[in-house]
């Protein structure tokens, strides 16, 4: 396996050695204007070397970096000290410097988790579940409520979910790898059927001004019932657990988790914690982490007055304040003063020292370093496909070939191509705002199929998202599990694969028939038989090997 590793690595490098040498050529014609490269299939390429080395490879970090490399090369028509600027100011730093909001509420939270475990929150909610939590099912299941229930945003959704379930799972022997994937299946899937969300702000931000006839946060409502990807991956979490089985390479690390070894990566090292813990150390940080999060998301948002940019038409708007918010700006404002109170309330309670508190924020950042460089190099890479390659001018010349032909076929289109523009880009948000200028350009204002186009759009940019090992939503899942980043790609491919492939044909049947409750109803026994027949294979393929 080490060799074959090797081997590909070296033929890769070969590769881009010759495509270097062969294209630098003509480099020289290339000056000035776009890229020779800019708007042509060429743009998928980037992303695409990227994930198959991380699969490869198993390692993100030498995958994500020839990705952003080799996307800048293309950007830079191969001129070499064009290619390292543009690695370097509009890659790497402007990666940095974009992001810096959600990189400091990574680090709050990692400090917020860190306290909590020091506190002994984590172990007395452990012993809690013990007792109350009886088999993994019931495990399983509450880490799902729990991601369903937390709907603002998925980078908050996956860290808290993560944090809070981590004690649960370990104490029944699930898998870190399945709690990352019940984590990323609850995330963005969740927050795109919920009106009250980052999510729904996007799109409705994005859809906003369209030529609709209605408004962008109507549009999402009415897309709602036809979302299959979010709705039918529900049910299919729901069916394999009741059913009790996994497939693909899920299988391996849950008999492992099963067998008493570890599967995490901080398995080693967590610390148990005060022993005067209580369960109330855990749920009190997070409550009041939901509470000031929500409030300032609202705060940024405009709701109590004047928003962030100094406007007042979202004064007392609940629904606009939250369609007009940053989250990037809002999650840290509330993470930072959730901090705050925490501190003060743990070490009201003796639980912690002042100096055990302190001690805590280099444990809580060192514990974001993984996922902060994993998501810098995952949008360096985005900002090389989409802004300098012109990803979205390739994917709207397909779009506008398929609908002179294939009318009623085009929402399982759409769904294709959203999915696989989410997973080569690793952004669903960027998909979206790709393809809904493209989809309401499509279909008339009144037409079912406008809101089913949609639905198919929003649902293939949150399942392409689901699958890439480059999108950040499945980047925060992994360090909400604290799960090795590719190991959690390759045991969840295979779910959201299925989900993904009777989406396509419940899309078909929604084109036809144009009514939400029958097509749900057919994909819903599409999903439980698909699971049925999956099972069965798996059982033969045991008893087989036996």
């Amino acid at each position: 396996m080490k060799m074959t590793r090797r081997i590909l690595r070296i033929l890769l490098l070969a590769v881009l050695l010759c495509g270097l040498l062969t294209v630098s050529v003509l480099a020289a014609d290339g000056e000035g204007g776009e890229p020779r490269m800019f708007g042509t299939f060429w743009a998928l390429i980037p992303p695409l070397v990227a994930i198959v080395l991380a699969l490869i490879t198993k390692e993100a970090y030498s995958a994500l970096f020839v990705g952003v490399v080799l996307g800048a090369l293309f950007a830079a028509d191969f001129a070499p000290v064009k290619t390292v600027d543009l690695v370097i100011s509009d890659g790497l730093i402007t990666a940095l410097a974009d992001n810096a909001g959600i990189f400091l509420f990574l680090v709050l939270l990692g400090i917020l988790v860190a306290l909590v475990n020091a506190a002994g929150g984590s172990a007395a909610f452990g012993r809690w579940a013990e007792k109350n939590i009886k088999t993994r099912a019931g495990a399983s299941l509450a880490t799902f409520i729990l991601g369903v229930l937390i709907f603002i945003d998925d980078y908050f959704n996956c860290l808290t979910v993560g944090s809070v379930m981590r004690p649960v799972t370990d104490s029944h022997k699930l898998s870190r790898q399945k709690l990352a994937y019940l984590i990323d299946a609850t995330a963005a899937p969740v927050c795109m059927i919920a009106p009250v969300s980052s999510w729904a702000a996007a799109v409705s931000g994005t859809a906003e001004g369209l030529d609709t006839g209605i408004t962008g946060i109507q549009l999402f409502i009415k897309a709602i019932p036809y979302n299959f990807y979010s709705l039918l991956t529900f049910v299919f979490i729901i069916a394999i657990i009741l059913m009790k089985f996994d497939y693909g390479p899920m299988i391996a690390y849950e008999k492992r988790a099963q067998a008493g070894e570890d599967t995490g990566l901080d398995a080693k090292e967590e610390e148990k914690g005060n022993p005067k813990g209580k369960v109330l150390d855990l749920i009190l940080p997070v409550v009041v982490l939901i509470v000031f999060c929500t409030i300032g998301m609202l705060y940024v948002g405009g709701f109590f007055g004047t928003d962030w940019w100094g406007d007042t038409g979202c004064a007392g708007n609940f629904i606009d304040a939250f369609g007009n918010t940053d989250s990037y700006v809002g999650l840290p404002w509330g993470a930072l003063i959730s901090l705050i109170v925490v501190v003060i309330y743990l070490l009201c309670r003796r639980v912690v020292t002042f100096k055990q508190a302190m001690e805590c924020i280099p444990k809580g950042f060192n514990a974001m370093v993984a996922p902060i460089l994993i998501l810098s190099l995952a949008i360096a890479l985005k900002t090389m496909t989409n802004s300098y390659l012109g990803l979205s001018v390739f994917v709207h010349d397909i779009m506008e070939g398929a609908a002179s032909s294939l009318y009623k076929m085009l929402p399982a289109i759409i769904f294709a191509v959203a999915c696989v523009l989410a997973f080569a880009s690793g952004t669903s948000w960027g998909t979206f705002g790709i393809l809904i200028p493209i989809v309401t350009a499509i279909f008339p204002g009144d037409s079912k199929l406008l809101i089913i186009g949609i639905s198919a759009c929003l649902a293939g940019a949150v399942c392409g998202d689901h699958c890439s090992p480059i999108s950040d939503t499945t980047i925060m899942a992994s360090a909400g599990a604290q799960v090795e980043h590719i190991n959690h790609v390759s045991t969840q491919l295979p779910y959201a694969i299925t989900v993904a492939a009777v989406s396509f044909v419940t899309y078909i049947f929604a084109g036809f028939i144009q009514n939400a409750v029958v097509s749900l109803i057919i994909g819903v026994v599409l999903t439980v038989g698909t699971l049925f027949v999956i099972r069965s294979m798996e059982k033969k393929k045991g008893g087989a090997k036996a």
